[in-house]
């Protein structure tokens, strides 16, 4: 009788808590002591799936650099212009959007200083033409910093905050509108990990993004996107991080210690021919954005963080939106960080004093330690993405005979420190990968495993000890 991974016979129940490979494989390379843990080959214990990677002392270190205060400061500064809708002043000095976009792109120059040329700021201008909320033609402004990597500079990833505010009327460019967690918690996070990223050497690209438009329709993000796509670039993961200035919820009660991230599942820019082999192998939940939200989970739920990633499936919250939308559209793989119960009473509301208290979206209902958390979450992600190999391309499971195993085969990937590749599996049912099988540094591997039981991944593994995020296959006949 032939034999599962771990000796067990294969028609008996997979209930195996170690997987190993069916072939001799050699060993990966061990990791330096600033690398990051070795994954485990055994299935995930507690909460923790088999795919985590624990933060190496190069992370750790990072991830002390970022500051609460200057995180603050970032808030109450932007809250500072008054208001920053999309439609008020664009030349006004101290109050409205303009004044806003040009201390932030003032912010980012000053940061890049110290990235020895690597890091370039840009103002990228376009006109708007009347549209929803939109009334009259109307200059929309993201401000970009882009770090560019220095072993695979071609891959990128992208972390955004919007900038522009907006009071309860969505159409008033006057009244105050301070937007302290909506959005200057999120333009913090990215500001923070341009000023503490500058300073180093990713392998890949990084963008740090604060866009504008947001409230009128996403405007930013769209132009951003299609600018990206237009060019072809090659955008492995976009993160939106909108609404991440507090922990309290609208009843009072506080989760300090946890972050939303909403991840679409089939993706809307698939082809109906896509979607039908997706449909065939029953992949709905392993599209790109999900296999990056596990991706987010093995590398930013721990110790080094302080925080608690609860992956929800959906694209966002309902009735709404944020900028990751236009990347989803675009077949970019894109998800949104936000707090984990938002407080309605104090979003996009008007200033208002009551009872000598005064009320709307001002900093003083921020938690900045709780900012400051879910900026070591991004950076987290963000480090792990570029010092990480790219996850394999091509990969297929051979369906051209009918057998009990499965043979899956794989492009290589060219990373220079490339030193081999993992299998990962799951039940069908499971939520996150609970295996990993080392398959060596060749580009197929076959586990004595049905294909019709279990889900299966591949992903790569570097020098350091850095692993990609999950690849799904596609039947190859």
């Amino acid at each position: 009788m032939s034999q599962h991974p771990t000796g067990i016979p294969r028609r008996t129940a997979l209930s195996a808590t170690v997987a190993t490979a069916v072939v001799g494989v050699p060993a990966l390379a061990s990791t330096a002591s600033a690398a990051p843990a070795s994954a485990s080959t055994e299935r995930g214990s507690g909460d923790r799936p088999a795919t985590a990677q624990a933060p190496g002392r190069e992370l750790r270190e990072l991830l002390k650099e970022i500051d609460r205060d200057r995180i603050e400061a970032t808030v109450r500064k932007l809250a500072a212009f008054g208001t920053r809708h999309t439609l008020s002043s664009q030349d006004d000095p101290e109050r409205g959007i303009g004044a806003a976009r040009d201390w932030i792109h003032a912010e980012l120059k000053k940061y890049a200083e110290a990235s020895g040329g690597r890091m370039t700021v840009e103002l990228q201008s376009y006109m708007q033409e009347p549209a929803s909320r939109i009334p009259v033609e109307t200059r929309i402004t993201n401000v970009l910093a882009t770090l560019r990597g220095s072993v695979d500079p071609d891959r990128v990833h992208v972390v955004s905050g919007h900038y522009d505010s907006r009071a309860s009327d969505v159409m008033d460019a006057v009244s105050d509108a301070p937007g302290a967690d909506d959005d200057a918690s999120g333009v913090a996070v990215a500001l923070e990990l341009a000023r503490v990223m500058a300073k180093r050497r990713p392998a890949a690209t990084i963008v740090f993004a604060a866009v504008a438009g947001e409230e009128q329709g996403l405007y930013g993000a769209t132009h951003l996107a299609d600018w990206l796509k237009t060019a072809g670039t090659d955008v492995r993961a976009m993160f939106t991080n909108d609404i991440v200035g507090s922990s309290r919820a609208d009843d009072g009660s506080r989760d300090p210690y946890t972050v939303r991230l909403f991840a679409e599942g089939v993706p809307s820019s698939e082809t109906p021919q896509e979607a039908a082999t997706r449909r065939s192998v029953g992949g709905e939940n392993d599209s790109g954005t999900r296999q990056l939200a596990r991706f987010v989970r093995d590398v930013a739920s721990n110790d080094a963080t302080g925080m608690d990633v609860r992956v929800v499936y959906r694209r966002d919250r309902y009735l709404r939106g944020g900028d990751h939308i236009p990347f989803l559209e675009r077949g970019y793989s894109a998800a949104r960080f936000t707090e984990p119960a938002e407080d309605f009473a104090h979003q996009h509301q008007d200033v208002r004093v009551e009872d000598g208290t005064q009320y709307g979206d001002l900093p003083e209902f921020c938690d900045f330690g709780y900012i400051a958390r879910v900026a070591r979450v991004n950076a987290a992600v963000l480090w792990t993405l570029a010092q990480a190999p790219a996850a394999p391309s091509g990969v297929k499971i051979v369906t051209s005979s009918l057998t009990n195993s499965t043979e899956l085969v794989w492009a290589p990937v060219t990373a220079p420190d490339l030193t081999g590749y993992e299998v990962v599996w799951r039940e069908t049912t499971d939520p996150e990968w609970t295996h990993v099988i080392r398959a060596g540094n060749g580009t197929s591997h076959t586990v004595d495993l049905s294909k019709d039981n279990v889900f299966f991944g591949v992903r790569g593994v570097n020098r350091a000890g850095y692993r990609s995020p999950v690849a799904f296959p596609v039947p190859q006949r």
